[in-house]
């Protein structure tokens, strides 16, 4: 069994379909923005279903940051956790909807599951095919980044702005090859 990672952070999402593009928008932001400590790992997992499995297998906690149907206006903050968690997933309107059930799926029949997964988002208002969010989804962007930093620093693993980087928090360039990408 590979080492586990203590928590990671995934951006989820299809940036042609327009607002479905929130969750990627954020993970960029948050990569770009903060610097994530050790035992942190944040990926832009786009629509690559599956192909995450290794990925959230070896998590003790993941965090799914996306674009998730629910009731209330386009933009407005969606946290999930629990038990809830795979109805969401399962219930979603988003073209990548599948691949998350099956990710989660798989992780559960390998009896890999992670002891904890969160969803944070925001309620899209178009996943129509288009390359920019609309407003009210791109003006909740810089708060969905603050919610993932806020989740990590309650988990006990506080995110550095960029700036205020130290040799005990990586840089996106180090994530991408820890990964291998």
């Amino acid at each position: 069994m590979s080492e586990q990672t203590p928590v990671l952070v995934l951006g989820l999402g299809n940036v042609v379909c327009t607002d479905d593009g929130a969750g990627i928008a954020a993970i960029h932001k948050l990569i770009r923005e903060y610097a994530m400590p050790k035992g942190v790992v944040a990926v832009d997992g786009g629509t690559l279903g599956l192909s995450l499995l290794p990925l959230v297998d070896s998590a003790k906690q993941v965090i799914l940051v996306d674009a998730v149907a629910a009731e209330g206006p386009p933009g407005t903050q969606v946290r999930i956790e629990g038990d809830e968690v795979p109805t969401a997933v399962y219930e979603r309107l988003s073209p990548h909807q599948i691949g998350v059930a099956d990710l989660l799926a798989g992780a559960s029949l390998l009896d890999r599951y992670p002891d904890r997964v969160l969803i944070l988002g925001v309620i899209p208002d178009s996943i129509e095919l288009g390359l920019e969010r609309t407003p009210a989804v791109e003006a909740a962007i810089p708060r969905l980044v603050e919610r993932v930093v806020e989740e990590l620093t309650a988990l006990g693993y506080p995110p550095l702005p960029s700036e205020n980087r130290d040799e005990s928090h990586g840089s996106a360039a180090h994530v991408a090859r820890t990964l291998g990408v």
